[in-house]
């Protein structure tokens, strides 16, 4: 059995790489990671499914005992993803999907080299701010940040594997599964079934 392969989707707020991550779970069979919390559970929200929630104490004795594959404060409450379930899927053959900040692919990346990073982008900022604007809850001050922090994130284009240019986003999430279709397709990812496939020769 091939290992499993981990997939990490990023980019800025209003690029759509969380309608893409949500329609790619739902159209494979690969693994959502779960991430720990020290936020409150909103209604609706199941432990194990949604968040594992925790106390900020019991959190950062998650970070003392490094159980995280990335962490992050994000309006004052902690996230993080556990790595003991999401290398366990891995080992089990199964594929991993995250969507993190660029902050968290970098954590990643550090952590687990082989990870496979797609970036979602806008085919342009003018395209970014619209749908920023649609939304109808930003500020002037607000879209500025935002679109501030996109060029940011954009600069660090480096990190990654793939851009993927959401213009449309059907063409957008077909582009992500053709990646990861090919690369469960890389000699590397697929020695062991070569070699057994050979021996069946013998």
């Amino acid at each position: 059995m091939n290992k499993g392969l981990l997939f990490v989707i990023s980019g800025p707020s209003g690029a759509g790489k969380g309608t893409i991550y949500a329609q790619i779970i739902a159209k494979t069979d690969m693994k959502r990671s779960v991430s720990v919390t020290t936020r409150k559970p909103r209604e609706g929200e199941v432990e194990g499914v949604n968040y594992f929630f925790r106390t900020e104490e019991q959190y950062q004795q998650m970070i003392a005992a490094g159980e995280f594959l990335e962490t992050a404060e994000v309006y004052h409450n902690l996230y993080g993803t556990p790595k003991a379930p999401v290398f366990e899927n891995l080992k089990n053959g199964y594929n991993v999907l995250f969507e993190v900040d660029v902050h968290g692919v970098k954590s990643i990346k550090k952590k687990y080299p082989e990870a496979v990073a797609i970036f979602v982008m806008t085919p342009d900022f003018k395209t970014l701010e619209a749908r920023l604007r649609a939304r109808g809850s930003e500020t002037e001050d607000s879209l500025k940040t935002r679109l501030g922090a996109a060029r940011r994130e954009l600069s660090e284009y480096k990190l990654f594997d793939y851009i993927v240019f959401n213009d449309e986003i059907e063409p957008a999430i077909e582009e992500v599964l053709d990646i990861i279709t090919a690369e469960k397709r890389r000699i590397k990812n697929n020695e062991e079934r070569i070699k057994a496939l050979l021996k069946e020769e013998e």
